[in-house]
């Protein structure tokens, strides 16, 4: 992926060699671009198949299902004009722009799951209005409800620990957060629904039935 002996950047990975065997696409439309804001980016690492995965319905769902025959990674990256350093923006499910301002959903996670009443927490963006508005879905622990005092609650430390752009728009609690099988949140889900997008990796997920309570959700919004 990078070269030793050019010259390192801080904070990037060296610059690419063996460029023909690196891709960057648009995110929206999968053309092949030379603006590298918001990209996903495929490498020469990309896992042969999953295992018991026979015929790689899996695999395909995961890299290859949003641009036909363009693998996508699911990474955001920026590539210097000046260096060439690349630096990974984190995961594209995992980054909200409302306003235009580019959030991890991480640093709403690690300041509303410090909080006692919450178990855990899911925040995606629904694209409205040519914006996108943040929604939190909050899983409390029992006996403990998001009423108005702990909606507050998120607010004031969302905006004082973070920023006023990390408080989300809306707040609904639900009974379970999706998961993988090996129990990372999954944000791209929930978004396809609440965007009214099609499901592609319900079989990587461990309660794939959580889902529905997210698509009355969705009709409700």
């Amino acid at each position: 992926m990078g070269k030793l002996l050019w010259e390192a950047s801080r904070g990037k990975k060296c610059r690419c060699v063996m460029r023909k065997f690196i891709n960057y696409v648009n995110a929206r439309e999968g053309q092949s671009i030379r603006s590298y804001d918001q990209l996903h980016a495929w490498s020469v690492s990309e896992p042969l198949f999953f295992w018991n995965d026979e015929g790689g319905k899996r695999y395909h769902n995961a890299y290859f299902s949003v641009f036909p025959g363009i693998w996508m990674h699911g990474d955001y990256v920026t590539i210097s004009s000046v260096t060439g350093g690349v630096t990974f923006n984190g995961r594209s499910d995992s980054v909200l722009k409302p306003s235009g301002v580019r959030i991890g959903t991480v640093e709403i996670y690690n300041i509303v799951e410090n909080m006692e009443e919450v178990k855990e927490s899911l925040a995606i963006g629904q694209d409205l209005d040519e914006d996108q508005r943040v929604i939190l879905f909050v899983q409390c622990k029992d006996g403990y409800a998001l009423d108005d005092a702990l909606r507050q609650k998120i607010k004031t430390d969302l905006r004082t620990k973070a920023s006023p752009r990390h408080v989300p728009a809306v707040m609904i609690q639900v009974n379970d957060i999706p998961h993988t099988h090996n129990g990372k949140k999954v944000e791209s889900a929930v978004t396809n629904i609440i965007n009214g997008r099609d499901v592609t990796n319900r079989d990587a997920l461990a309660n794939p039935g959580s889902l529905e309570e997210y698509i009355r959700i969705k009709a409700a919004l």
